[in-house]
């Protein structure tokens, strides 16, 4: 299984937001940090808006924040959400789905239970469990200092 880079950079965001919580953050701020575009940043920061777990605040001092406490925000939810559009395999698709054997294919019933012990399994993940006491991350994110 692969993750896309929307999910990555959905995590990335997040993990951002909770390392600096209490204090709104930048797209751009979040692009330097964490190597993502900010074209791909205002999609998925959109669709984290969507969902209710961001925060965003436009103008000049504007930004973005967790719109609920890390210890709220499961991250098998996020997953399930930012991957839901991407198959896990053609058989899967609803449309695009050219394989004969869909219909006789045991594999697709393990794929669907080994997906449901995956997701199952973030589920007991939160955002807080990703960085509470994670000095390295908290260092990596921390907001930089700019010489006077």
């Amino acid at each position: 299984m692969r993750i896309t880079k929307r999910t990555n950079i959905a995590i990335r965001v997040l993990m951002f937001c909770a390392v600096n919580h209490g204090r709104l953050v930048t797209k751009h701020e979040i692009a330097q940090r964490c190597n993502a575009s900010e074209n791909h940043l205002a999609q998925v920061i959109n669709q984290l808006a969507q969902m209710g777990v961001l925060h965003t605040q436009r103008g000049r001092n504007g930004g973005l924040e967790l719109a609920r406490p890390a210890a709220e925000i499961e991250i098998g939810d996020i997953f399930r959400t930012m991957e839901a559009p991407v198959p896990l395999a053609e058989c899967f698709a609803d449309v695009d789905n050219s394989c004969p054997l869909v219909d006789a294919c045991r594999l697709r019933v393990a794929l669907t239970e080994a997906l449901d012990v995956f997701y199952a399994r973030l589920d007991q993940v939160t955002l807080d469990t990703l960085v509470c006491g994670n000095d390295a991350l908290a260092t990596l994110l921390a907001p930089q200092c700019r010489p006077a």
